[in-house]
């Protein structure tokens, strides 16, 4: 990969991680269109997630401090639970058990947890599937096209009224189910789980916010299943100084890309984003029809 192809990477990877537009549709049509590999490395890949992954903390920085002291907190508090339960097998006077799910941030970190649980296992079925329609234009296509009806739908959705407090875990097992869905080529991740919060009934703000912060144990994820390929991967695939430049783009553009999303959704103002989602999808299926 050449410091061009790598710079251009970092601005693809940080507008569409978080625009509802799917990266993977861009780069296989891309890569199809201009003959250019613009596959990364494993450890380039890896450094782009990290930069998408510092976007999403900046943002809702309150948000994930928050997360990260009450996910501690719950796992103290599972601590002291488990050694409570093995003294009140013996003991007289029982000792109550903490309540873990205590406050409404608390209540956010395990609907994470649990919008988490079936990403991964989807994602873990589905990953020969995706593997082998990753370059597929038409496949690709299609999905683009319904990236474009999904986010039609979002803007047809009468406003909710959920807020973090009135959320549910069957509302965040829905949303993972959902973001398990995305992973498919073409699927946007953003666009399928906001508009799955806006059919569970949240209020719009909400939606997008917990749309992204779902997005940073999917990124870590990802990330985690990157390392262990490392061994294999041989290295950087562009030079360092053009990794470290697409890098801050993908960090940058990301920051920007995450307050478009939040100002369009709220507003119900994807209808941009479905149209161009409806004619990339139509391009690529032409592009897969001509060279048949």
């Amino acid at each position: 990969m050449t410091s061009f192809q790598a710079i251009i990477m970092g601005i693809i990877q940080g507008l569409t991680e978080f625009l509802p537009v799917s990266s993977s549709g861009h780069l296989a049509i891309i890569r199809s269109l201009s003959g250019a590999d613009m596959e990364g490395g494993v450890l380039f890949e890896v450094l782009l997630h990290v930069a998408t992954l510092v976007a999403v903390c900046a943002v809702y920085h309150k948000d994930v401090l928050r997360l990260v002291v009450d996910f501690f907190s719950i796992c103290a508090d599972c601590c002291v639970n488990i050694g409570r339960f093995f003294k009140n097998i013996s003991a007289i006077n029982k000792q109550e058990y903490k309540v873990i799910n205590s406050t409404t941030g608390r209540k956010l970190v395990l609907m994470l947890i649990v919008s988490t649980v079936p990403t991964g296992l989807m994602g873990i079925l589905l990953d020969d599937v995706v593997e082998a329609v990753s370059s597929n234009l038409l496949v690709i296509g299609l999905c683009l096209l319904g990236t474009g009806g999904i986010l039609f739908i979002s803007d047809l959705i009468d406003k909710g009224s959920k807020k973090q407090k009135e959320a549910n875990f069957g509302d965040a097992m829905l949303t993972g189910m959902a973001q398990g869905f995305a992973v498919l080529p073409g699927l946007s991740r953003s666009g399928t789980t906001i508009t799955a919060c806006l059919l569970c009934g949240f209020d719009r703000r909400f939606a997008v916010k917990y749309s992204f912060l779902m997005s940073i144990p999917a990124i870590l994820g990802a990330l985690v299943l990157e390392l262990f390929k490392l061994p294999d991967s041989g290295g950087l695939s562009a030079p360092a100084g053009a990794c470290v430049v697409a890098m801050i783009l993908a960090a940058v553009f990301g920051f920007f890309a995450l307050k478009v999303v939040n100002a369009l959704a709220v507003n119900k103002r994807f209808k941009p984003f479905w149209i161009y989602c409806f004619a990339l999808g139509a391009i690529s299926i032409i592009v897969f029809l001509i060279k048949l």
